[in-house]
């Protein structure tokens, strides 16, 4: 009943037009806002954070054509893993040695790694989304698809504005309400983000102590094995059946020792350890048009964090290459 006399009000006075996926918006903001309070966010954090929340269709669109799930690896690689970010890399680590060898010191996590993270999320700082996060979280937790994954990071996030760590006025990020140099969720800034610079406040945007230590922190705590392999690219020269290939990231299965890859046909592993174990990843033959010799990897346990950062198989070597092309570059 309350929504059709909002929408007979609304075509009564046209100059308060809005479709009816807004005034499903606006309902459900409402119950969100009392969803808020249960949780104990305080009414001022509330309204001051949720006053200008919009449904965004953009945002929408954007999820459901991500360029991890519809460009090819060869092409999804090209474009990420690229000449000039490497030497932007090497750049960015002169002027920074100090910090970088402190935190790979302190986090065991490799410099490399750092940049080719901080290089494929936001262009080194320079793209790190215009988006107003608030909103992009209200609609995706609005949406059916991940409704109750965004409704619990948009909480996280209203928390942590609650609690002053995060400045409201500052957040504006990624489509998908990811924030910061490195591009963490509410989830990844409440469980990992740190105040390295020691001035009260976590400072993802501005201030690279900040960014650089918070990511050393979420790879060391998810288990990074401090200077390990990530992948290596094979080749098939024999067909191998399909339940030994992952073609989804949701979890890397059939870990196998090298000698047994090495045994189905799998060449250029002559130098890895026969005892190692190692997955199958061939991410094109997720889409129809995969071919059986599209680009194919022998992964690690390494590779497994990266997706724990993004669940994207394409992500994941991506990431995994600009930082092995820094590190022979440095």
């Amino acid at each position: 009943m309350i929504k059709k006399l909002l929408l007979i009000f609304l075509l009564t006075y046209p100059q308060f037009s809005y479709s009816s996926v807004e005034v499903d918006f606006n309902i459900w903001l409402n119950k969100f806002k009392i969803k808020a309070q249960q949780e104990g966010i305080s009414e001022e954090t509330i309204n001051n954070s949720l006053k200008n929340a919009k449904y965004l269709e953009q945002v929408i669109k954007y999820d459901r054509h991500q360029p991890e799930f519809f460009e090819d690896t060869k092409t999804y690689i090209k474009k990420r893993a690229t000449n000039s970010r490497m030497f932007k890399a090497k750049e960015l680590l002169i002027k920074n040695i100090k910090l970088f060898d402190e935190i790979e010191k302190k986090f065991n996590v490799e410099k490399e790694l750092l940049l080719a993270l901080w290089g494929i999320e936001t262009n080194f700082g320079n793209h790190v989304g215009k988006m107003d996060i608030i909103s992009s979280l209200a609609t995706l937790s609005f949406d059916k698809r991940r409704s109750k994954f965004f409704s619990k990071e948009l909480i996280i996030l209203l928390k942590l504005i609650d609690q002053e760590l995060i400045n409201v006025d500052t957040l504006y990020g990624s489509w998908a309400g990811a924030f910061g140099n490195f591009q963490f969720m509410p989830s990844a800034i409440e469980n990992y983000a740190i105040d390295y610079d020691k001035n009260n406040k976590i400072e993802l945007k501005q201030s690279l102590h900040d960014a650089i230590a918070s990511a050393a922190n979420y790879l060391n705590k998810i288990g990074w094995k401090y200077q390990s392999s990530c992948f290596y690219k094979v080749q098939l020269t024999q067909p191998i059946s399909k339940k030994y290939i992952n073609i989804s990231a949701k979890k890397i299965k059939n870990y196998l020792t090298v000698k047994s890859w090495k045994k189905k046909g799998i060449v250029d592993i002559e130098h890895i350890n026969d005892k190692i174990k190692a997955a199958l990843v061939i991410p094109d033959l997720a889409v129809p048009e995969g071919k059986e010799n599209s680009p194919a990897f022998l992964v690690f346990e390494n590779y497994e964090k990266i997706l724990k950062w993004n669940r994207s198989l394409r992500f994941g070597v991506a990431v995994c290459t600009l930082a092995n092309m820094i590190k022979n570059e440095i």
